[in-house]
């Protein structure tokens, strides 16, 4: 399998999963993907956007609503199924789970989105634009984003 990696991935964020994929003896390149973060290039048609915690999906799909709406409508208009992965940790490891997370910005703002709101807007999105959500521990990401990919045509 060879793994394209979108150019807008920071290389210091991401030397854990090239190790891993190193590791693996998984070949990857980089370059500036239309949709996503990670693809195969065995499957184009399948793409990992990867978020560093739920925090950063919360801003995506709360205050960057727009943006992230029309990502995934162009990947439904090409017949492009999005993963999301988010590299939560041990105590979010579904989508259910996700009602029970604590917004760390709940201490500076009582207005800010809550782990049950949030779950309700991501099992939206997952309905209308058929996103997966996938969730994995930082130190597993590589490994991760490699099973989905193998998982589903790569």
């Amino acid at each position: 399998m060879e793994i394209l990696i979108d150019t807008r991935e920071k290389p210091n964020a991401i030397g854990k999963i090239i190790k891993q994929f190193e590791e693996s003896n998984i070949k990857y390149a980089r370059s500036k993907l239309f949709v996503g973060d990670y693809m195969s290039l065995a499957n184009a048609k399948y793409v990992i956007d990867r978020k560093q915690n739920l925090q950063e999906l919360c801003g995506n799909v709360c205050q960057q609503h727009k943006r992230f709406k029309a990502e995934l409508l162009r990947a439904n208009e090409l017949g492009i199924r999005v993963c999301v992965l988010v590299e939560h940790g041990e105590n979010i490891s579904c989508l259910e789970d996700v009602k029970s997370w604590n917004n760390p910005r709940l201490k500076v703002s009582p207005k800010a989105t809550k782990g049950e709101t949030l779950y309700k807007i991501l099992d939206t999105l997952s309905w209308n634009y058929n996103v997966d959500f996938e969730f994995c521990k930082k130190s597993e990401t590589g490994l991760k984003i490699i099973e989905l990919l193998e998982k589903n045509g790569g």
